[in-house]
């Protein structure tokens, strides 16, 4: 089977897969909102990061229905994102502020929503904002996606650290993730594609009280064979789930493609 248990892995994350993509959406949209509805019942408010990219798109559409539904809960959620492009402002139709507005936040009053400013003249001071934004209180959940070269926000392989420091760092994108930016229609070419980016660091995803992480498609079909069997470490920054006492996996058939039917047991397993 080739599933590694070394270096403090655990059998996890719980492995949801699903006949196509709108199933797999809702299923992850009825998790998140569900933690969404306990948290504020809890202690009046929740924090959470939400990824930005089109392999979200599903969920997202999935969580407005049910957001909307439940106003007064989530009018009191606290929203940031995970990462955006060095240089592109808020209005820019690549930036991921643009994204998260237009496919969640312009549907849905939320307490706050706090960008990262990806503009700003002084990256390096943005960053140590967003930092201390962010160590202020507990991140309740993440929802979140996976690259093709398993990647979590912009934690490419060269610049991944499960020790990292800082909660937020400008990081160069590896060629393989700005491709990725191209396969995934955002950008023309690989040309296009800015070279930096403003990213959260792992430790952010370790300590967060959830992980919900939805991936269609095959081309992220090996990035999850990885996920779930190679060993723990930044050759493959997604393996992190593995070591995260509540964390979900969110696919369809595409993205589960590779895994053979022993592994979709093992890590289907709710016991």
């Amino acid at each position: 089977m080739g599933i590694d248990t070394t270096q403090g892995a655990k059998i996890g994350p719980l492995t949801n897969i699903f006949a196509d993509r709108q199933a797999m959406g809702q299923a992850a949209a009825s998790l998140v909102h569900s933690e969404v509805v306990s948290l504020v019942s809890e202690k009046s408010s929740a924090r959470i990061v939400m990824a930005c990219a089109p392999s979200q798109d599903d969920f997202y559409a999935a969580l407005v229905q049910l957001a909307r539904a439940a106003s007064d809960v989530w009018a009191k959620v606290h929203i940031f994102h995970m990462d955006d492009y060095v240089g592109l402002t808020a209005d820019h139709p690549q930036s991921f502020r643009h994204y998260l507005r237009e496919k969640f936040l312009a549907h849905v009053q939320v307490a706050e929503f706090n960008p990262l400013q990806a503009e700003a003249s002084d990256i390096d001071a943005e960053a140590r904002r967003y930092d201390a934004l962010l160590g202020a209180a507990s991140i309740d959940i993440i929802c979140m996606g996976i690259g093709e070269n398993g990647h979590i926000a912009f934690n490419d392989p060269p610049v991944a650290d499960f020790s990292d420091p800082v909660r937020v760092k400008v990081v160069e994108l590896d060629p393989v993730c700005r491709q990725q930016q191209v396969n995934d229609g955002c950008f023309p070419t690989v040309e296009d594609v800015p070279q930096h980016a403003l990213s959260l660091t792992l430790p952010v995803f370790a300590q967060a009280g959830m992980l919900a992480c939805i991936v269609p498609t095959q081309r992220k079909a090996q990035a999850v064979l990885d996920t779930l069997t190679s060993p723990v470490g930044t050759h493959c920054p997604a393996t992190l789930l593995r070591t995260h006492p509540r964390s979900y996996l969110f696919l369809d058939e595409d993205a589960a493609a590779l895994l053979s039917q022993e592994i979709r047991e093992v890590f289907s397993n709710k016991d």
